[in-house]
């Protein structure tokens, strides 16, 4: 069973969830399915009040501001780089050979990454249609909402806003999905509610880019909006952080954009803002 906020030490985060996190595939077995994740270990939670400081005892609008504030001092990467980045931030933790599809769960070969109907590819979870910001460098390679994920799996989704029922998809077992919508497997609808969560703080209009929102519809196409927010508000409560996660906002902090996703670090955050 996940528990809910953690925010772990820097330190040994990676190892912690490297230890935690069991596995069945190989890269020799892509079709099999990942296993649960583990929760994480608790850790100190003023482990990052430093980056947090301007932040801290604001709600609402003023919350929001805020943390734009903090995490808009990013490194970019360019589109080309995400390829080797997911590699790294989305690794099967029991096989270095592997990385974790999003949405279908399974454990497949880093180097099946390409556009046969097989092959992995790069899922940009804010549908880069909502906002028509494409693949520029900013929203476009924010590894912050990229995942890798089923060539045939990413086309189904599409550009659909996020909410529930519908049909199962194929090679993503868990998932469901109609006309408008789409719904992840229950082991990462947080993670996507996080994902679409700091898009809409991290991307306000400024940097050339559009004005990023969340709303509560479906069918937003081409306006740089997504829904449902209530939806992933339940999402978020439902699926709290998990070490698979905290590593994931960990390596790219560390090591790629040296900006975080404050809903893994602050659920809580979810509801003073929306």
């Amino acid at each position: 069973m996940r528990i809910s906020r953690i925010a772990p030490c820097a330190a040994g985060l990676a190892a912690a969830s490297l230890v935690l996190i069991p596995a069945t595939a190989s890269a020799g077995s892509q079709r099999s399915a990942a296993p649960h994740v583990a929760p994480a270990s608790a850790g100190a939670a003023a482990a990052y009040d430093d980056y947090y400081a301007p932040a801290q005892g604001k709600t609402g609008a003023a919350l929001k501001t805020a943390l734009h504030g903090i995490i808009k001092t990013q490194t970019k990467v360019s589109y080309d780089g995400v390829w080797n980045a997911l590699k790294v931030t989305d690794q099967d933790p029991a096989n270095p050979n592997n990385v974790i599809l999003v949405y279908s769960g399974r454990s497949q070969s880093k180097t099946s990454n390409g556009g046969g109907a097989n092959d992995w590819n790069r899922e940009h979870v804010w549908a880069k249609s909502h906002g028509d910001f494409g693949t520029a460098t900013g929203p476009g390679t924010d590894l912050h909402h990229l995942r890798p994920e089923d060539v045939t799996v990413n086309s189904t989704r599409g550009n659909k806003d996020f909410d529930k029922g519908g049909s199962p998809v194929s090679e993503a077992s868990g998932s469901f999905t109609d006309s408008d919508s789409f719904e992840p497997r229950d082991a990462v609808k947080g993670d996507v509610a996080r994902m679409l969560l700091y898009m809409a703080v991290r991307y306000d209009g400024e940097d050339g880019f559009a004005n990023l929102e969340l709303n509560d519809k479906v069918n937003n196409g081409s306006a740089p909006a997504m829904g449902r927010i209530s939806v992933l508000k339940q999402w978020s409560l439902q699926d709290p952080p998990d070490a698979f996660e905290q590593r994931r906002n960990q390596v790219i902090f560390d090591t790629y954009q040296h900006n975080r996703n404050p809903f893994i670090d602050h659920p809580e955050w979810v509801g003073s803002i929306w």
